[in-house]
């Protein structure tokens, strides 16, 4: 859980760009998602090689 405390000069707008900067950085959001919906261990896979290509071919 992404945790954030307010000092006394600091403003609320400032206070939730860092939450949200922490929990981007956490991938909590992420992890919602890729937690929302079952995926088949099949589709899983397609997704993790498909990732790996779009890696290999960025460095390459």
């Amino acid at each position: 859980m992404a945790d954030v405390m307010l000092s006394d000069t600091e403003s609320f707008d400032s206070l939730l760009r860092r939450f949200n900067r922490k929990v981007q950085q956490e991938g909590i959001l992420s992890e919602v998602r890729r937690r929302n919906h079952y995926e088949k261990p099949s589709t899983k896979r397609k997704k993790k090689e498909a990732a790996k290509r779009r890696k290999s071919a960025r460095s390459s």
